[in-house]
């Protein structure tokens, strides 16, 4: 039994963290500051003997023991992390110490949650973990994707300085239930506008790429991550299959059987072009790639939010 801290453990994939956790038998400490987390995602383990939840903003400094860190809080939504975006590179930079400081302190083992986004608007296709990116240091996306460079650096330097154990993941494109209704990321996006018979808004011609994976592959890749010995990464956690985003609304608008129609607006600052993972790693380190399809995975979310507009609820 570990004693383990999942930072943004309200959020989308910091709540299956913690229910995994709990389910494996180990004490969790879920904390949150509740800007983009939910209380619902959390609601069902709240009476569970071995969870705590402490509200707390890890922009400021926290003494806690525990065996292990999931660092998963920062806001992962264009639409929230430019919302404050000094906030956001504070998140990422100050609480990325905070959590290393604490790491080193008790001993623990620490995974920082990075993204795809550090590899910006990629001139390699697909992306390698060796490949360092193309990111505008001064655009309005800067804040979420320089940041998490720089949580890498900082977990990177705090091993080779200090012997900090850690492991980086990148993630990729991840949707599934528990993502807020009002998310603005384009999974959740087109489906609540598909069962609202709203028109599907697509920026740009549609022709950009992306690649899906569902929050249960993903957690499988971070467990199995966080068990290996003798490799801090990064590593990329996605699914290779790429499709475009015209392609992803046409394929929503199928499975909910709606009458929603596309409608395109202009594309945002820096919007990547063509975003796909090279797995190689994670299946020579880990034994991992993704199972679930796309479609499949899309019909557990869409009854998942159809579930959450029928009671009414924002999310």
């Amino acid at each position: 039994m570990k004693r383990v801290l999942v930072t943004g453990g309200a959020g989308f994939i910091g709540s299956y963290i913690c229910e995994r956790l709990l389910d494996e038998g180990h004490e969790v400490l879920c904390l949150d500051n509740f800007f983009t987390g939910s209380r619902r995602n959390i609601h069902h383990l709240m009476d569970h003997l071995n969870f705590e939840l402490i509200r707390h903003d890890i922009t400021q400094p926290i003494l806690l023991e525990v065996d292990q860190i999931y660092h998963f809080a920062c806001p992962a939504s264009p639409v929230y992390y430019q919302y404050n975006p000094v906030k956001t590179i504070k998140t990422n930079v100050m609480g990325t110490i905070h959590m290393l400081g604490l790491a080193k302190r008790v001993k623990a083992r620490i995974m920082l949650a990075s993204t795809s986004e550090v590899y910006g608007n990629p001139l390699q296709h697909p992306q390698t973990e060796s490949y360092w990116g193309n990111v505008n240091p001064i655009g309005l996306r800067s804040c979420y994707d320089e940041g998490k460079r720089v949580a890498e650096t900082l977990m990177m330097d705090y091993h080779r300085q200090n012997g900090v154990d850690i492991k980086i993941v990148r993630i990729f494109n991840t949707y599934g239930p528990r993502m807020a209704v009002n998310d603005g990321r384009v999974v959740s996006n087109f489906i609540v506008q598909a069962l609202k018979g709203e028109d599907l808004t697509i920026y740009g011609d549609g022709s950009q790429t992306r690649a899906f994976c569902y929050i249960d592959d993903l957690l499988e890749g971070i467990f199995r991550m966080m068990a290996v010995e003798n490799f801090t990464g990064p590593v990329n956690l996605g699914n290779p299959a790429e499709f475009t985003i015209r392609e992803l609304a046409e394929k929503v608008i199928e499975l909910t059987g709606s009458r929603s129609r596309i409608k395109h607006l202009p594309l945002p600052a820096d919007d990547p072009t063509q975003r796909r993972p090279d797995i190689a790693l994670a299946r020579e380190k880990l034994g991992w790639e993704p199972k679930i399809p796309l479609e499949e995975g899309l019909k557990h979310t869409i009854l998942y939010f159809e579930r959450v507009l029928s009671k009414g609820d924002p999310a």
